[in-house]
C-alpha cells in the first residue's frame, strides 16, 4: 500500500496547489478530509474496483477510508470544476498542438460470451467522451462528458475555450465545418482537418487548407492512442448510473493517465 500513499500524497499537493479546502464542506463531519475522498476514488479507477471492494481493502491493509456510501456521496457531490482544474494540473504545460476526438463507455459491463450464448444483444446505449489531447506530451488537458451519444461538433467550442496557447488543432473529416475553421482561423490556430466531399469550402476553410502539412496531421492518431490506454488500463465502462458519478469516473481516468506519464 505504499503506492496508495504515495499517491495521496500527490493529491493532497494537488489540491493545495489549486487552493481547495481541506474538507469537502464546512459544515459537514470533519472524519475524513478532501483529499481522503478523491485520493480513493483515483484508486478505485487504476484498480478497476467498486466502492465496497476499495473500502474492504483499504481496512484490510490498514488504511483510512470513507465508507463506501459516503464516497458515492462525495462523487456526486464534488463539483466537475475541481476534476477539471485536476486534470489540467496533471497535464502541465501545453506544447500547443493538439487533437480533438471522441469515445464512448459502455454504461454496463457484461459478459459477451455470455450474451452470446442467451441470444441476447450487445448494449449500445453509452456515455459520450470528447477531449483534447496533446499531441507532444500525450496527456489530456480538457474532456467534456455527455450521458447520450451527441455528434462531435457540440462540444468543440467548449474545449477549445478552455485551454491556452493552441497552435495547432488536429482533428478528422467529423469536425470538417466551417465554423471549426473560422473560430480557429480569428485564435490565430493552424487547423489540421480533412476535407469532406461534396461540401461548399468557405473562405476560413481554403485559407487553412494552404497550410496543410501531412505530417502534422498524422500525429492525430495520439488521441486515439490515449483513448486505447485509459480504457484497457483503467476499463472502458462506467459503474455510475448518474451523470456526476460519470464524469468524475471517467476523468479520473483522465487523471491516472497523466499522472502514469508524469513518472
Amino acid at each position: 500500500m505504499k503506492e496508495v500513499r504515495n499517491l495521496q500524497i500527490k493529491i493532497k499537493r494537488l489540491l493545495k496547489k489549486i487552493k481547495y479546502p481541506e474538507f469537502l464542506h464546512r459544515f459537514g463531519p470533519k472524519t475524513y478530509k478532501l483529499e481522503d475522498h478523491v485520493s480513493r476514488l483515483l484508486v478505485m479507477q487504476i484498480c478497476q474496483l467498486s466502492l465496497r471492494r476499495i473500502e474492504k481493502i483499504s481496512n484490510i491493509f490498514g488504511q483510512k477510508c470513507p465508507t463506501y456510501s459516503a464516497l458515492c456521496k462525495s462523487r456526486k457531490k464534488i463539483p466537475i470544476k475541481l476534476w477539471q482544474k485536476l486534470l489540467k494540473l496533471t497535464a502541465g504545460l501545453s506544447s500547443g498542438k493538439v487533437a480533438i476526438d471522441g469515445t464512448g463507455f459502455s454504461k454496463s459491463n457484461p459478459s459477451f460470451h455470455y450474451l452470446k450464448r442467451i441470444d441476447s444483444k450487445n448494449p449500445k446505449n453509452y456515455t459520450k467522451l470528447s477531449a483534447l489531447l496533446d499531441l507532444e506530451t500525450k496527456k489530456f488537458l480538457v474532456m467534456r462528458i455527455r450521458t447520450t451519444p451527441r455528434h462531435d461538433m457540440q462540444d468543440v467550442k467548449y474545449l477549445l475555450k478552455r485551454v491556452r496557447g493552441i497552435k495547432s488543432f488536429s482533428a478528422d473529416k467529423g469536425y470538417d465545418s466551417e465554423e471549426v475553421h473560422e473560430i480557429c482561423y480569428w485564435k490565430g490556430i493552424q487547423t489540421y482537418i480533412p476535407s469532406r466531399k461534396n461540401v461548399k469550402h468557405g473562405w476560413a476553410r481554403k485559407k487553412q487548407i494552404k497550410n496543410w502539412d501531412q505530417k502534422e496531421y498524422n500525429l492525430r492518431g495520439n488521441v486515439e492512442s490515449g483513448f486505447s490506454a485509459i480504457k484497457r488500463k483503467y476499463g472502458g465502462f462506467v459503474r455510475a448510473k448518474r451523470i456526476e458519478g460519470m464524469r468524475a469516473e471517467i476523468i479520473l481516468k483522465g487523471i491516472a493517465h497523466n499522472l502514469e506519464l508524469i513518472n
